[in-house]
């Protein structure tokens, strides 16, 4: 596992890997679904409730990630949506991690994805993309529109807001919600590389949200690691399910009942 989560994640904006030293001398960034490699610096707070901004967008209103944050689902009807969307997933058993590599999904986090996904070739890695999307009193490096220096975040995953500076870089993973080698082992083992490279840097995949929080969940599906806040679990899981849609990627039997658990299925 330590040397899968070395490959996974590269924070910033150069395009080319380093090592975890030269990381920790710079102050980018190892994020993504497994925990780092280094110590994480706390500097959140708030209460474990649904963090809800006023931007945040629900899941069913935001089918392609491109806007801000994942709102609660509560009303009785948006429920029984999430469940219909939730039942139209495929299932099948969990297949061997043999030959997954981070690296197999392309460079962290590359802005040359090929499949028109959202926010490629604009000139922005995908990681400060997620970070202006979810972000509120954004600032960013003197001279570009780019690289994020600090922000506020209503972290979805506990309710948390954490006032983030590039410093403290940790303190915000960026979470595949359908981590990398679970999708690995449900069939992108036999993808092109471009396809991969897709999913790995979807905004339908991503979500900036409590760095020690991402690092629990590692590559685990609903049936093992839910979001801590109850009252975004719903949402939660029909971004699985749209992810899962999307690149026609099944789960397992156990996490579809458990996604469709969290809408009152």
């Amino acid at each position: 596992m330590r040397s899968e989560r070395y490959m996974r994640h590269i924070g910033g904006t150069r395009r080319v890997l380093v090592t975890s030293a030269a990381l920790l001398g710079t102050g980018l960034l190892l994020t993504g679904c497994d925990s780092a490699d280094f110590p994480i610096d706390g500097s959140a707070s708030g209460a474990g409730v649904p963090a809800q901004s006023g931007r945040a967008v629900s899941p069913l209103d935001n089918p392609d990630g491109t806007k801000p944050g994942l709102a609660a689902i509560t009303s009785a009807a948006d429920k029984a949506k999430a469940r219909t969307l939730i039942e139209k997933v495929a299932t099948k058993g969990r297949g061997p991690k043999t030959g997954y590599e981070r690296d197999k999904f392309g460079y962290a986090w590359m802005d040359s994805a090929p499949g028109g996904i959202p926010f490629a070739h604009n000139g922005c890695d995908s990681r400060n993309d997620l970070l202006k999307r979810d972000g509120e009193q954004v600032r960013f490096r003197s001279g570009s529109d780019c690289v994020v220096t600090s922000l506020t975040l209503h972290d979805p995953y506990t309710g948390k807001t954490i006032e983030w500076t590039k410093s403290r870089a940790t303190t915000i993973q960026i979470d595949h919600v359908m981590p990398l080698s679970y999708d690995w082992q449900m069939g992108a083992a036999h993808w092109t590389k471009g396809k991969r490279e897709d999913i790995a840097n979807d905004p339908l995949n991503l979500i900036p949200v409590d760095g020690p929080t991402n690092g629990s969940k590692s590559d685990s599906g609903p049936a093992a690691w839910l979001p801590p806040s109850k009252g975004i679990r719903c949402s939660y899981a029909v971004r699985f399910a749209q992810v899962s849609q999307k690149y026609d990627l099944p789960v397992t039997a156990a996490d579809k009942q458990a996604m469709l658990a969290q809408c009152g299925g």
